[in-house]
């Protein structure tokens, strides 16, 4: 089984927002795959499936972005799922626009729900998938990261979505390394 978690905050005030990337990520993947995110469980909407011949829980926390650590080590505790079967999705300030960046781990950097995620399962060392939304800004990295998207960023973060998802659906079906290769960069 692997646990696939888009970060985000939860809300209609949040709904279309950069900092929202993980969320659309994984509503883009539940509709492709036919897999409804609508039970609530583990502090979390989740939704179980099949991707990729793969069986997964797709997970949306619902404790706003600083605290989704607490829902990601409640579900992987219960489902006892290896760490390296955890993929989780999310916005990076740090990459341009549009861009991906896939890594088998790593650190936060400055993403507090990284930290957080990090922080509760006591390791680095699972899969994610960044969704560049840097560029120039002229206001707070708040207002920033929780702001909707321009006329000129839409189409760029709409084709990144469709990128990340099959980006996961590439390390369901052929390992990492693959997605790495085909997506980065």
């Amino acid at each position: 089984m692997y646990v696939i978690v888009g970060l985000g905050n939860p809300g209609k005030k949040y709904q279309n927002t950069r900092h929202n990337m993980g969320f659309i990520t994984v509503d883009h993947l539940a509709a492709k795959h036919n897999i409804k995110v609508n039970k609530i469980a583990f502090k979390a909407l989740v939704g179980d499936g099949n991707i990729a011949n793969q069986r997964v829980l797709l997970v949306k926390p619902q404790t706003y972005m600083n605290l989704s650590g607490q829902s990601v080590r409640e579900i992987l505790s219960y489902y006892k799922v290896d760490i390296e079967n955890l993929i989780v999705i999310y916005d990076d300030i740090d990459i341009e626009t549009g861009k991906l960046r896939i890594r088998k781990k790593g650190s936060a950097g400055s993403h507090n729900g990284m930290k957080s995620v990090i922080y509760d399962i006591r390791s680095e060392d699972f899969p994610r998938v960044r969704i560049g939304i840097g560029g120039e800004r002229k206001m707070t990295l708040r207002d920033f990261v929780t702001g909707g998207f321009s006329k000129e960023e839409k189409p760029l973060l709409e084709d990144a979505v469709e990128r990340a998802a099959r980006a996961v659906e590439i390390i369901l079906a052929e390992g990492i390394d693959t997605a790495m290769n085909r997506y980065n960069g």
